[in-house]
Formats: structure tokens, C-alpha cells, sequence
């Protein structure tokens, strides 16, 4: 029985697998204000693709469950120079389902990542097809060139998590890289293939292998509304990404409760110094009480991490659909929509 998958079928020579053409996954969410004019811009870029490479494109417009225009202005945009689909999920599911959504219904060999809020500059994307198509590589991510305008707290918790989530890992994630990235057929092909539905995106794009390169990039201005990512949502995925991706919070649990029981043995053997050697008794009510609340406390806290991760397991063995979709049309490049509308199953 093999337990591992094969994707040698796709031989890697990305000049023949350009004419497949390349899919753009775009979730979106409330996005109505900037959607129109992010089109715009991937028209021309499917223009120049098609030009310099011959590749044709197509867009996967995503809407997570939008309470605003979102879904009805992607309806109505024109599949002048390329394809377009729009998939409606029944609900906000999140960032990582939608990108699920996208790569399942993704027509073309490779597949690009980008957010709907306009931050991803289509124009990079030249780039991006160039190191796959001309250079050959199966990964092209890309990453912030430099958090100079952050705060310096937010800079800290992000060097902070990368150290954590790869302590210990045999493929580590690079810093500061984001879902903004170009797969290639095969690796498009090896990601829809692991079957975990607590998804954590980077970390998986990262862990597939191939042939991988970084992009620094600067993220441009949002052209309309804030972000909808508060301290409290990082916070949130920051955790889920930990414990969907990594073991590290469950080795700096042990960690810390070795600490802990060093700490308790060494403040042991000064309890017994100070009676047998000095015939001091050491006072009991205040040692005691701040040994009870320190144990206490890490003990609530890898209670948290276990936690964690059996709600992770709970949610594997339950095997709901990741996602639904609540309407799917498609728009052929220069001819008008087939609009289709089911209720999705999730990807298996």
C-alpha cells in the first residue's frame, strides 16, 4: 500500500504546463468598494500573460459570506480576457475555507493566490509566472520586504510566532510570507491532496517542498476600508495556525512544566538547607500560596493547549463539510455567464 502520494504524472517542465493556463484565486469579503477596479487590473494582466506566455487565465472570485455588495458586482463583471468564476459560499467561513473553495473549483494547472482588498499589486504577478514558467520553480511566495511601519509590539509577537511554530520543524515556514503565491500544476496538485480540514494555508504551501522562491514585496495602499483583521482575529489565527501546523505549544508546555519542577526541587533542597544546616524554618503560608497559584496557573494553561489540539482532532474525526456553496456561475473570457446554483459539499 502506498502511503504517499504521486504527482509524478506532471512531468515539472513548466513551458508545456503554461498552456494549461493559471487560475487566480480571490476570496473575498466585503469587498464591494474595490472589486470592480481590482478586475479591472487582472484584465490587463490576463492580457499580458496571454501576449508574453500564451497563458490562458481565469479568476475564482470567492465571496465568504459578505454582507454587503460583494457578491452581486461579481456577478456583473464582464470575462473580457479571461474566465471568470464566482463561487458564493452560504456563510463566512473564513479566510482558509474560501481559499479551500477557490483551489477546488480552480479549472487551470497552476493556481495564484491573492487577497481581494487590492494590497496584491497584479503587476507582481508578471513576476511571479516568470520564475515558474521561465525559471522553473513550483513555489513562488511572496513576503513583506520590512515591517518598518508596524508597531514595534506587533513586530515583536510576529518574530515571536515564527520562532515558535518552527522550533523543532523539519520544514520551517519563511518570515513574514503570505497567501499571496503562484503553484504550479504539480503543486497544486500535492496540495489538494492532504486531507486535513484544519488548514493551516502557509504552512502547507511550505510543506509540500519542490523547488521554492521568495519575493520581497512592499503591499500597496487599500484603495477603500480598513482591514477587517482587529488584534483580537490575528490573535485567533495566529493560534489556530499554531496548533493546526505545529507541536511547538505542546513542547513549550513540557517545557515550562519541567521548568516548573526544577524550580520546585531546587526551592526544595533551600527548605531543607534552612532547617537541617541553619535550624531556620522557613515561613509556610506565603511559600505555599505562591507555589499553588504558580502550579495552578501552568497547570490551566497546558490544560488550554491540550485543549487545543483535541478540538482539532474532534473536528478532524467529525468530518464536516469544510465549507457550502451557495451559488457557482461561470463566465467564459467574451461570452456571457452560465449562472448554476447548488448547495456544495465539501472538498474531500
Amino acid at each position: 500500500m502506498m502511503l504517499g502520494a504521486d504527482v509524478s504524472n506532471l512531468t515539472g517542465d513548466a513551458k508545456s504546463e503554461a498552456a494549461r493556463g493559471l487560475s487566480i484565486i480571490v476570496p473575498a469579503y466585503n469587498e464591494a468598494k474595490g472589486i470592480a477596479h481590482l478586475h479591472e487590473r487582472l484584465i490587463e494582466l490576463a492580457r499580458t500573460l496571454r501576449q508574453r506566455y500564451g497563458l490562458a487565465t481565469e479568476v475564482v472570485y470567492v465571496d465568504d459570506g459578505s454582507v454587503d455588495a460583494t457578491l452581486q458586482i461579481a456577478r456583473r463583471l464582464p470575462a473580457t480576457a479571461l474566465d471568470i468564476q464566482v463561487v458564493s459560499l452560504s456563510r463566512n467561513f473564513g479566510k482558509e475555507a474560501a481559499l479551500m473553495a477557490g483551489l477546488d473549483h480552480a479549472r487551470r494547472g497552476a493556481t495564484l493566490f491573492m487577497d481581494g482588498d487590492g494590497q496584491h499589486a497584479p503587476e507582481l504577478v508578471e513576476r511571479l509566472v516568470a520564475h515558474w514558467i521561465e525559471d522553473g520553480y513550483d513555489v513562488v511566495y511572496t513576503a513583506k520586504a520590512h515591517r518598518d511601519n508596524e508597531p514595534l509590539l506587533r513586530r515583536l509577537a510576529v518574530q515571536g510566532f515564527y520562532v515558535l511554530i518552527n522550533w523543532g520543524a523539519r520544514k520551517k515556514i519563511p518570515e513574514d510570507a503570505g497567501d499571496f503565491r503562484l503553484l504550479s500544476p504539480r503543486a497544486t496538485q500535492a496540495l489538494r491532496q492532504l486531507p486535513e480540514r484544519n488548514r493551516f494555508f502557509k504552512g502547507l504551501a511550505s510543506w509540500i517542498g519542490f523547488r521554492q522562491i521568495r519575493v520581497d514585496y512592499e503591499p500597496e495602499a487599500r484603495v477603500h476600508g480598513s482591514s477587517t483583521f482587529s488584534p483580537g482575529h490575528l490573535i485567533g489565527l495566529s493560534i489556530e495556525g499554531l496548533t493546526s501546523f505545529s507541536v511547538a505549544p505542546l513542547r513549550l508546555a513540557s517545557l515550562l512544566g519541567l521548568l516548573l519542577a526544577l524550580a520546585a526541587f531546587l526551592f526544595g533542597l533551600s527548605i531543607l538547607w534552612e532547617t537541617v544546616v541553619s535550624g531556620q524554618s522557613v515561613p509556610g503560608y506565603p511559600s505555599i500560596v505562591v507555589g499553588l497559584m504558580t502550579i495552578g496557573g501552568v497547570q490551566l494553561l497546558m490544560i488550554g493547549i491540550v485543549g487545543e489540539y483535541i478540538g482539532k482532532i474532534l473536528s478532524e474525526l467529525k468530518a464536516r463539510p469544510v465549507y457550502f456553496i451557495a451559488e457557482h456561475s461561470v463566465k467564459a473570457a467574451d461570452t456571457e455567464s452560465e449562472p448554476g446554483a447548488s448547495v456544495g459539499n465539501a472538498a474531500e
